[in-house]
């Protein structure tokens, strides 16, 4: 007697919970019925979806979408880690950002859980050495959603980026696991100098909006960055830093900040 057939999304918790959302975001609006179901419901899994809305929005003359498509594809097939990563990064947005209510939400329309997955593809082609690929998509992102992420930049996987605007990582930074960030936040150089030069963002960072760390230096897992800080030096791990330059001025407050989004210093000074 055969088995009964398993559909993928079955088998996968997070896919399954955004067809079920997007049927029912279809049932409350149905002019939004076109959207959802090429977006979503024509797609067999989450990375089929992913690699259409990328190529969706960065398309343009110069490329066209069936490419970018096909790009996705084979960068999704090569490589389980994106997918990996692409959910951690669902549920990250899901979890910290109080505006969103459902996973379908950034998939659909968050620019940085958008932004951060055609990151991923663009690194993924750094990585292969296809390094002008790598450039094109890194420009098509900066284009269309603001975000300017060197394709050679590590980034670890939950990650979310609030509002996403004018966000700026630079070539060698690195970016641990489960990080917050804001808008208008600059991991960048001091200079011309070239080899490695830019921030190494241990896990559990909250940076805040408008905060430019630059140069070659550490900041400790699990520290909170205050908006509009600009940090020029190390930040030792699990303390709060603000001001222009930035210096310590607590502790973070809590044992998970980029978890938290608390950034109020009010409680730090208290303390």
């Amino acid at each position: 007697m055969a088995k009964p057939r398993v559909s993928i999304a079955e088998v996968d918790p997070v896919w399954h919970r955004i067809c079920e959302e997007a049927q029912s975001a279809i049932a409350a609006e149905p002019l939004m019925g076109g959207l959802i179901h090429s977006g979503v419901l024509h797609h067999a899994t989450l990375e089929r979806a992913l690699a259409y809305r990328i190529s969706l929005k960065l398309a343009s003359g110069e490329m066209s979408e069936q490419i970018l498509r096909e790009i996705a594809d084979e960068a999704y097939l090569d490589d389980p880690q994106l997918s990996a990563a692409a959910r951690a990064d669902l549920v990250a947005v899901l979890d910290r950002d109080p505006a969103c209510h459902r996973l379908l939400q950034p998939l659909l329309f968050f620019k940085g859980f958008q932004a951060v997955q055609a990151y991923r593809v663009g690194h993924w082609l750094w990585q292969k050495g296809r390094h002008d690929l790598a450039y094109f998509m890194q420009m098509r992102v900066s284009e269309a959603f603001g975000v300017d992420i060197h394709p050679a930049a590590v980034i670890g996987k939950g990650i979310m980026i609030d509002h996403a605007h004018s966000i700026v990582i630079g070539e060698t930074a690195v970016v641990g696991d489960n990080v917050s960030m804001l808008h208008s936040v600059t991991l960048g150089g001091t200079g011309k100098e070239e080899e490695d030069r830019h921030p190494k963002i241990g896990n559990g960072v909250l940076i805040g909006a408008g905060a430019k760390v630059l140069g070659n230096i550490r900041v400790g897992h699990c520290s909170r960055i205050a908006a509009g800080s600009v940090v020029l030096e190390e930040v030792p791990p699990c303390k709060t830093v603000a001001g222009v330059p930035a210096r310590i001025v607590g502790e973070a407050g809590c044992s998970q900040p980029a978890v938290a989004m608390d950034q109020i210093l009010q409680s730090v000074a208290q303390a």
